[in-house]
């Protein structure tokens, strides 16, 4: 029982270990809870580059930026990317530039807003860095009218 214990805590500035070695409840923890990774975005055939909209992903709330059915979000959306040690190699192309799972993957530290340095879990928001409040959901929108959401800058 004491081994489960130990076992579930975070370690000492875990997020500066290699990826591949952290737990699961560390490599959740390595989230900054931003929501950028559950907007939708547009892939431009020809070049591969991407682009963000505003609009997010039905299961996403828009003001906590966090997903309304995280366990079950593979069952609701069936294309969701479920991040892990492994998968991070071929999805980081699509993360944002700011996402702790990118920046950990190209050996780069985390930004002072992230919750883990700052020890807010509202830093992300507060900071700017989060969807929070401006996010369309993607039912209120057509697929032919995404283009029309695109975001320049993320």
């Amino acid at each position: 029982m004491k081994d489960d214990k130990h076992r579930d805590r975070l370690r000492p500035e875990f997020w500066k270990l290699p990826l591949n070695s952290l737990t699961p409840r560390e490599w959740e923890a390595l989230c900054d809870g931003c929501g950028k990774c559950c907007l939708n975005k547009l892939e431009d055939a020809d070049t591969g580059e991407i682009a963000f909209t505003r609009i997010a992903c039905r299961l996403l709330d828009g003001e906590t930026c966090r997903c309304g059915q995280y366990e079950k979000r593979k069952t609701f959306v069936p294309e969701c990317v479920v991040l892990t040690p492994q998968t991070i190699k071929t999805s980081a192309y699509w993360m944002p530039s700011t996402c702790a799972y990118r920046l950990r993957l190209e050996g780069k530290p985390l930004f002072d807003w992230h919750p883990l340095i700052s020890g807010d879990p509202d830093s992300v928001h507060k900071a700017g860095q989060s969807v929070q409040g401006w996010t369309v959901p993607e039912y209120e929108v057509p697929d032919e009218e995404w283009e029309d959401y695109i975001i320049e800058d993320l």
